[in-house]
């Protein structure tokens, strides 16, 4: 199972980036858990997330998890077309890159809010994430 992306689902920032995320995924590359669900507590290793503070998006791609700047610019890179633009990054080091990340990350849910419960997909989409 590949390109899955691991994401905060009480998070509104997160929930809007995944939503454009699937508006922009046309040839459907990638499948979607919250962080939250049984299948991210199974799947991803222990060591990966902070269950009390689930401030990482985490891609899970080749075998391999990618986390915070390194998971958004690889996410960039397989979208292609306009989001390549964002493959600049990669000039700035990822310890500055992580530092940013985690300055929006730490205050996520002050500037942009939180829900009490994880989002539900559509019915059109469900298919697209694993519970």
């Amino acid at each position: 199972m590949d390109n899955i992306i691991f994401f905060d689902g009480v998070c509104n920032l997160c929930n809007k980036s995944i939503n454009r995320l699937i508006k922009n995924d046309v040839k459907k590359k990638f499948k979607f858990a919250s962080l939250q669900s049984d299948f991210a507590m199974s799947f991803v290793p222990n060591k990966l997330i902070n269950h009390k503070n689930l401030d990482t998006i985490l891609l899970y791609k080749e075998g391999q998890f990618y986390d915070r700047s390194n998971a958004v610019l690889n996410i960039c890179k397989a979208l292609g077309g306009g989001f390549n633009l964002f493959l600049i990054g990669y000039i700035i080091p990822r310890f500055v890159r992580d530092a940013m990340y985690r300055l929006v990350a730490n205050n996520r849910y002050e500037w942009f809010g939180k829900e009490d419960q994880c989002m539900v997909p559509t019915d059109d989409l469900k298919d697209r994430f694993l519970d």
